[in-house]
């Protein structure tokens, strides 16, 4: 059951400083225990919450100082909406899905990883280019019992 709280959405607005996406998942958790999820929904949203900053920061703000990521968590019936807004172009294509043991065992890079991450542990993700600027990903996380 989920505890309503309030209908106002959190809004964090970050410098594009790695190591920033702790303050996002910091948010996203506390929000989400606010609504009763259970530690392993956290700790997924925390997860696709990381990933999807520390994506917005790397790839399409392009690791640029002066730029800024946003984002923005709600919540509505069972579940929780986060979007990621960075300044960038947004993804033209996506890599394959990743070998996991390719990867664990060195002979890959973890490119597309934090992709497969978010695709795996979200219940719904979105890739949207904004007209005005900027690219935004619209991820969900359903509370599971």
């Amino acid at each position: 059951m989920t505890k309503k709280v309030n209908d106002q959405p959190v809004q964090v607005i970050l410098s594009n400083q790695m190591g920033y996406e702790r303050i996002a998942m910091a948010c996203s958790a506390t929000f989400a225990q606010m609504f009763g999820f259970t530690q392993n929904r956290i700790e997924d949203l925390k997860t696709i919450v990381a990933e999807a900053t520390i994506n917005a920061m790397e790839h399409g703000n392009k690791g640029r100082p002066d730029a800024k990521v946003a984002i923005f968590i709600h919540s509505e019936d069972d579940a929780i909406y986060v979007t990621v807004i960075d300044e960038g172009d947004g993804i033209y294509e996506f890599p394959p899905n990743p070998d996991i043991d390719r990867i664990i065992n060195s002979l890959d890079p973890p490119i597309g990883f934090g992709l497969f991450l978010i695709k795996q542990l979200a219940d719904h993700v979105e890739f949207n280019k904004m007209k005005d600027g900027g690219h935004m990903v619209k991820m969900a996380v359903k509370m599971k019992t």
